[in-house]
């Protein structure tokens, strides 16, 4: 079996975030065809108990440990350079020495790095064929945050937009291909980045829609009789604390005051004090981690993603969908997913939108806008599927390599991995 270096800034388990989610599938995918080493971090004390499960898809592995505060700390460094704060936050010198003394003694020609940050570990490595998965635009998340906080972090944001894309470019020009979550990451980066437009891709992520299924009898998680609008997903992250500060804040109060049974649902783990403290606000529960979210989507009237900020695909939405659940969204919380506004998902705007939209469903039973998601999903969201577009573009040869033919897979019927690359 051919052997393939997979380098994740995250340990790929379990799958219970976005970029977990995807990096997880990609290991899985990938284990099936090649012998896998990874390198990756691991900044959460409990993901160390699940070292076991994810050696056993790989072959030698190396889990370095990160810290979370002293990352920050080290990452300081990069205000004295011109380079993005992003790398020494991510920059390990065990992990570079496994890296190169691997490359060094095995046959390893093709890289697959998840992640701008890890591709900083794989520059020196020419000779093999690298393919990043950049999976969103993160410069311009960064550049987005700048837009909304004030001095001194904003100005830290900017700077770290203006600098991670530069380093985003020159990634992207040295290797073979570079990858996104969606067609709206890959065009966006195509403009930002012209001179490698040609090597740019994308393919979609997928949902296990076995494990979130509608068909299984779920217990319900809410008093009888409640209202439930729940919003999933991990409330360490900024665009979600945003999301649901302004929505319990904004929009909730309106709803109450028409639907008094209304309760908001914030489920996910790591609440900060801020998303703590929106519990004292009538009608609204801040749960933390749950063993399971599903049955909070089940027996919610509708899921809402009112995300101001965002890059990529949105899981929280493509799996409230595959529960068949109505979805109310903000434009941002749909960029990258391909569903009809209006039969398939509804489309919020703004506060009244929100509220407009809320009081509608809450008002009468779901008009089958929940079946119509899930099929949506299961039509073009499957893992299997869109995973088998990356094979074909691996297995082509390093550029240093001599030019033979490959009886490899091809890309699945009905997907095309958009990458055209300059053999010049």
């Amino acid at each position: 079996m051919e052997e393939l270096l997979y380098l994740t800034h995250r340990i790929p388990y379990p799958p219970n975030k976005g970029d977990k989610i995807r990096s997880y599938h990609l290991l899985r995918h990938l284990s099936t065809r090649y012998r896998v080493h990874l390198g990756t971090f691991v900044d959460e004390a409990q993901d160390w108990a699940h070292l076991d499960k994810v050696r056993g898809l790989c072959g030698e592995s190396h889990f370095a440990r990160l810290r979370p505060r002293l990352a920050r700390l080290r990452s300081l460094s990069g205000l004295v350079s011109a380079r993005p704060l992003t790398l020494p936050y991510y920059r390990d010198a065990g992990l570079k020495a496994w890296v190169d003394g691997l490359l060094a003694r095995r046959p390893i020609r093709r890289i697959l790095v998840f992640s701008s940050a890890m591709a900083q570990y794989a520059m020196d490595h020419a000779a093999a064929r690298r393919v990043v998965d950049f999976v969103d635009v993160d410069s311009d998340k960064w550049r987005q945050y700048g837009a909304r906080k004030g001095w001194p972090l904003g100005a830290i944001y900017r700077r770290e937009g203006r600098l991670l894309l530069a380093f985003e470019r020159e990634v992207a020009r040295a290797f073979d291909a570079s990858l996104f979550v969606s067609e709206h990451e890959a065009d966006l980066f195509r403009r930002l980045a012209p001179e490698s437009a040609a090597k740019v891709g994308h393919f979609r992520n997928g949902v296990d829609t076995e494990y979130f299924s509608p068909r299984e009898g779920y217990p319900n998680p809410y008093p009888e009789g409640e209202q439930a609008l729940v919003f999933t997903g991990a409330m360490d992250y900024w665009p979600n604390q945003d999301a649901v500060d302004w929505f319990a804040r904004e929009v909730l109060p309106l709803v109450r005051a028409r639907r008094p049974r209304a309760r908001f649902y914030v489920v996910g783990s790591r609440p900060g004090q801020k998303v703590r403290q929106l519990a004292a606000l009538p009608g609204v529960v801040v749960t933390g981690a749950v063993a399971d979210v599903r049955p909070y989507l089940a027996h919610a009237r509708c899921a809402v993603a009112p995300l101001r900020i965002a890059r990529g695909v949105q899981n929280k939405v493509l799996e409230a969908m595959a529960m068949a659940r109505p979805v109310i969204a903000s434009p941002q919380a749909l960029e990258g997913i391909g569903a009809l506004a209006g039969e398939e998902l509804l489309v919020a705007r703004d506060a009244v939108e929100f509220v407009s939209l809320c009081l509608s469903l809450l008002g009468r039973a779901d008009p089958g806008m929940g079946r119509a998601a899930r099929d949506r999903v299961l039509a073009d969201y499957g893992w299997a599927s869109n995973l088998a577009q990356l094979d074909s573009l691996l297995a082509r040869e390093p550029r240093g390599a001599a030019a033979r033919p490959h009886a490899g897979p091809a890309a699945a019927p009905g997907h095309t991995l958009t990458v055209k690359e300059n053999r010049a």
